[in-house]
């Protein structure tokens, strides 16, 4: 089974068709999204729309979980308050309705997807779990291999025995050993934070346990427009460059 795993589209269009049209060209048998689609970018309304026209199943990103319920703004900075605050205007009432339903992970196709660390936490960054943290994670969760997204980053933790071992993902493919479990972060389609501004997502292959994760040029300087037309912080203009 070849399935395409998205991660963190943060509202941004083009970034997401772009990423579309190349998940087209490779034919996988499914495609999964790890949240965080809204927040940030200008078009969440168009990108959630696209989502549920093309039936990508998706977890709850804590941004979903912001917009679905303001008392969850507190955890943010004032700058991504001010894009919460003015992506939930941007959206439709149905489409803040339909978020809030979002689970907090899923269970598919083998793998376990998730926000933030498996097997349920929509908050933790990857890079900030500790080796306990990590262990316990790999402990609570039955499936060998679980796709996280929150940290913009191409990263990877496996366990080896009771060890704990961090890698960085690269550009292309990437084994991840069969005998080993495996949290896996495939970067960010709409805001990544990996120095290639490109956008990033995987494309898992079980038969041989390998990784591919793509790079997909788009047009910043079309979603830079939009994001200062709309009135969102400059700064996450500014971050797409």
């Amino acid at each position: 089974m070849l399935l395409a795993v998205i991660a963190d589209i943060h509202a941004n269009l083009e970034a997401f068709q772009a990423v579309l049209a190349d998940i087209d060209r490779n034919r996988p048998d499914a495609v999964v999204s790890l949240g965080d689609n809204i927040g940030y970018g200008p078009d969440p309304e168009a990108v959630l729309r696209l989502l549920w026209d093309r039936r990508i199943p998706s977890v709850r990103g804590n941004h979903e979980w912001a917009v679905a319920d303001p008392a969850r703004e507190r955890g943010f900075n004032p700058q991504a308050r001010q894009a919460l605050i003015r992506t939930r205007e941007l959206l439709s009432r149905d489409s803040v309705a339909r978020i809030a339903t979002y689970p907090t992970s899923l269970s598919l196709f083998g793998c376990r997807f998730v926000h933030g660390l498996p097997p349920n936490d929509t908050s933790t960054y990857l890079f900030e779990a500790g080796d306990v943290t990590l262990r316990r994670a790999f402990a609570r969760t039955p499936e060998r291999l679980s796709f996280v997204g929150h940290t913009h980053m191409l990263e990877a933790a496996s366990r080896i025995g009771r060890d704990v071992e961090r890698f960085e993902l690269s550009l292309g493919v990437n084994p991840l050993e069969a005998s080993r479990h495996h949290i896996v972060n495939v970067g960010s389609v709409g805001q990544p934070r990996d120095g290639d501004n490109r956008a990033k997502y995987g494309l898992y292959d079980d038969k041989d346990h390998s990784l591919d994760i793509r790079a997909v040029p788009y047009d910043i300087e079309a979603v830079v427009k939009k994001i200062e037309q709309r009135g969102l912080p400059r700064r996450y203009a500014e971050r797409l460059r």
